[in-house]
Parts: structure tokens; sequence; C-alpha cells
């Protein structure tokens, strides 16, 4: 937790510098594209006080008001990034567009173009080193932040290009011109944003976690485990919520079964960075169970094994024993 903390610290105090310096390059040449990439930094910085804070509030532990914890925090930051972008993005186009119509004067314009650069390669390092870690932590926070610096580097290689060809071409409507450009690529990436922590809030499948969870139980399946349904995954920030159906032999007794889900449990919780917890409702077997089932030598089967249900996103989110599959498909 240390680590994400130091890394969305340092997020905010690059991103407040690189701010002020921008909006010193403005003050001296009065470009449009300058100052379009000044506001956009501005977005930075807030994003990182609050990601800094909901990173707080997610390591804290669970409670009698938060019994699945804090971590959905994360997800409401990650959307208010994308917000502000998104915000941002409409003001730098209403003051391209009144540049269009009232043109000021642009000067130092080799300054203000040393400036951009450095922002780049700043931001671009910066947002690939959070975003990298953010994704081996599984943080929507740190993801949402990397991904917006890294847009910002992005964007300013356009900023770059128009301020490039105004030196060379004296056409200063190009200078509007890009930050409009820009303004409607920042506008693109902050509703993916927002559209992915809504996603998160709301529970919707992360086809890539649930990938991960049926790769790690095929890979480790036993053949005791007949039946696996009814897998549903939970995202809160960096830990993980799931809950499923387990059908084990139903001569078991209390202890076997006990055993089988910790194994269970084992298995998943040791693949993922954050906290995971699992829910495991285990079901007894059913004589119709028996034309798959793959235990050797079962002293209760009433029929041969006719086939193999394979195990993937389907077989295992589907609300119902695999013997059923064929009457509601």
């Amino acid at each position: 937790m240390n680590s994400k903390y130091h890394l969305i610290f340092a997020s905010f105090v690059i991103s407040t510098l690189l701010m002020i310096i921008k909006f010193i390059a403005y003050y001296f040449t009065y470009s449009s594209a300058i100052l379009t990439d000044a506001l956009e930094s501005i977005i930075n910085v807030v994003a990182s006080g609050f990601a800094f804070y909901a990173i707080y509030v997610a390591s804290q532990p669970r409670d009698m008001n938060h019994p699945y914890g804090h971590g959905k925090i994360e997800f409401f930051s990650a959307g208010l990034e994308g917000v502000l972008i998104i915000l941002a993005s409409i003001f730098i186009i209403f003051h391209a567009i009144q540049n269009f119509v009232h043109p000021v004067p642009m000067s130092n314009l080799p300054l203000g173009l040393s400036i951009i650069i450095s922002g780049v390669i700043i931001n671009w390092f910066l947002g690939y080193y959070v975003e990298r870690s953010g994704i081996k932590n599984n943080s929507p926070t740190l993801i949402a932040d990397g991904k917006h610096l890294k847009l910002d580097a992005q964007s300013g290689i356009i900023l770059i290009l128009a301020v490039g060809l105004v030196l060379v071409t004296k056409q200063e409507w190009m200078d509007g011109a890009a930050s409009v450009l820009f303004a409607s690529f920042m506008a693109w990436s902050g509703i993916k944003i927002l559209r992915k922590s809504i996603g998160g809030l709301m529970d919707e499948r992360d086809e890539e976690t649930l990938e991960k969870v049926v790769d790690i139980l095929k890979f480790h399946k036993r053949d005791e485990w007949i039946d696996l349904h009814n897998l549903r995954i939970q995202q809160y920030g960096a830990d993980i919520h799931i809950d499923c159906h387990l059908t084990l032999p139903r001569y078991f007794d209390l202890d076997t079964v006990h055993e089988n889900v910790h194994e269970f449990e084992d298995i998943l919780g040791k693949e993922f960075t954050g906290h995971v917890e699992i829910f495991i409702h285990a079901d007894p077997c059913l004589p119709l169970c028996c034309h798959y089932c793959q235990v050797q030598d079962c002293p209760v089967r009433q029929s041969p094994v006719t086939k193999t249900v394979e195990w993937n996103k389907l077989n295992l989110s589907l609300n119902q024993k695999h013997f059923l599959e064929k009457i509601d498909q």
C-alpha cells in the first residue's frame, strides 16, 4: 500500500509543477495550444489529489457499515477523473472557438515548444509507470491516473506538431485547430474512463478477471469437483469477491467437504495481489450428474460417463447445474 501512496503523491507533485510551468509558458506565448495543455494539467492535479484520498479510503478495513470494504471508491475516483477530462475538453473547445473569432497575437513560441516537449517526456514515463503499477496491484485509481498522464503525453505530441507548424508556416489558425483536435481526443478518452468506472460501480462483469479465474480453475480442477456454476465476481478496488456453487459427491462427510472448499479458496486466493474473499455454496451431486462425473470408483454411480463438460466462461457463469444446459440453452 505504501508504494501506491508514493506513486500517487509523486504524480500529484509532478503534475502541480508542470501545471505551473505550462501556465507561465502561456503567459509568455498566448498560444491556445499551450493553454490547452495547461488546462489539462489542472485535471491532472485535481485527479491525483482525489486519487490519493481514494487510495487512503480504499485501504481502510471492513466495518459494520461497509461489510465488503471501501474499495468501490476507487471506481468513483476513476469516474471523477473521466468527468473532469470531459469538462476540460468542453472548455478547451469553447476557448479555441473564441480564439478563432478574436485572435490574440502569439510570441516566444520556441520557449513554449520546449516546455511542451519536456512535459510530454515526463508525463509519458510517469504515466507508464503508474499504469503498470495499477495493473499489477489491480487498482482502478492508479490505472485511470496512469492512462490520464499518458493521454496528456500523447496529446502533447499533437500540440508540438501544431506549434511547430505555426512557427514554420506563420499560420496561427493551426494553433486553435490543434486545440479542438486535442480536446476531442480528450473527450473520447474521458468517456471511456467514465464508462469503465460506471461498469465497476454497477458490478459489471470484468471479462479479463473472469477469464483469469476460469483459467486458474481449469488448470487446478479436481475430479471430485463434479460441477461448478453460478460463478460471480465483484471487484472492490484491488479486492475481489467471488461467489459460486460447487457440486461435490454426496457421500462426502462434512470434514471432506470443508477440505475441498478450503483447497478451492487457497488456489484462487494465491493468484491475486489483493484480498480475495470467496463464498462457496456446496451442493451434493444428483443421479443426473453421473453422465459427466469424472470420479473414479464412485460407490453411488447410477449411469456411465458419456460426456465431458468444458469449464469455460459460459458454463461456469450459468446459474444451473450442467445437466440442465440443454433445457435452457
